[in-house]
């Protein structure tokens, strides 16, 4: 096991020694767990890095979104291209919190536009396209690269489970193909390690590409399935920071086999005017009950960004 050096953006005491407790407990002595089961999942948005005031694709798809509106004035009359024509952007919160509470309308039409927005593109392209994104886009509140709004503790604690033989994957609600073009260089994590959301592929010419339907969701009760379906293991580790990480957590090992670690926004950086326990208002009721870690940002963390 790596020395006090291995978290250095993590302060003594509280979930790093949860943390490094358990690491030495699951590769050392009676209570070792084989080389094969170390395995550890994480969410990406407002897990590994910033999520507020929005997710880092909503960004990208607003400016897709904005273009195909202008291109076509029909469009610009439908949601949510009309709420992206008049800068107002509630409407897409309230079609999540609609379907939180059961009502999926609004959530549909905010799909299709997501799915309309690389139908016909091939996977290749849609990877360059992502790839200029992420080198020229700036967090809108802090005014930096995406690449700096990493959470240096959490690339800390990947880079840790990784020299302790854990093999760690991004299990994310967001699209699995714009993540992978930066989860490497972001956090060692590469692209076949990374489980979220998908569009439906076709082959066609020669090409693999997207077309204008969703293949699944990865949120909530799908995150254990997918976990299962492209690892075949259950997790030995969970990290989420929110309500659509709550099956996941839950789906780790048992009792002290597993550890369930909750991140907690209860800082105020970078989100703006947003609220940040919206959403994880169940995970964090739960969490004593459930035996998951609460990583405090405000306590646990010494520094947030890379630099």
């Amino acid at each position: 096991m790596a020395g006090m050096n291995a978290l250095p953006s993590w302060r003594p005491g509280g979930a790093r020694d949860v943390i490094e407790r358990f690491v030495a407990d699951s590769t050392h002595g009676d209570t070792a767990l084989p080389p094969a089961e170390r395995v550890a999942v994480f969410d990406n948005d407002g897990t590994l890095w910033s999520e507020k005031p929005m997710p880092t694709q909503l960004q990208w798809l607003v400016a897709r979104w904005a273009e195909a509106a202008r291109a076509d004035p029909d469009l610009a009359a439908t949601q949510p291209y009309a709420a992206v024509a008049s800068g107002d952007l509630s409407w897409v919160g309230q079609a999540v919190d609609k379907h939180a509470s059961g009502d999926d309308a609004d959530l549909r039409l905010l799909l299709a536009a997501v799915t309309r927005a690389t139908a016909g593109m091939s996977v290749e392209d849609y990877g360059r396209v992502v790839g200029d994104f992420y080198a020229q886009a700036e967090h809108p509140v802090l005014g930096v690269p995406y690449a700096a709004t990493v959470y240096q503790p959490m690339v800390e604690l990947v880079q840790f489970l990784r020299e302790n033989d854990f093999a760690c994957y991004v299990v994310s609600a967001g699209e699995r193909d714009f993540m992978r073009p930066m989860t490497e260089q972001n956090y060692g994590i590469p692209p076949e390690a990374v489980i979220g959301s998908a569009m439906g592929l076709e082959y066609v010419d020669g090409e693999v590409r997207y077309v204008d339907a969703l293949a699944f969701f990865d949120d909530g009760p799908e995150k254990p399935v997918r976990v299962w379906s492209r690892i075949g293991r259950r997790p030995a580790v969970a990290v989420g920071n929110s309500n659509g990480d709550r099956e996941m957590l839950e789906y780790t090992q048992p009792g002290a086999s597993g550890l369930r670690l909750l991140v907690h926004h209860d800082d105020d950086t970078g989100r703006g005017d947003e609220p940040y326990d919206k959403g994880a208002e169940t995970v964090l009721r739960e969490a004593s009950d459930r035996d998951t870690t609460v990583i405090s940002v405000r306590d646990d963390w010494s520094r947030v960004f890379p630099s």
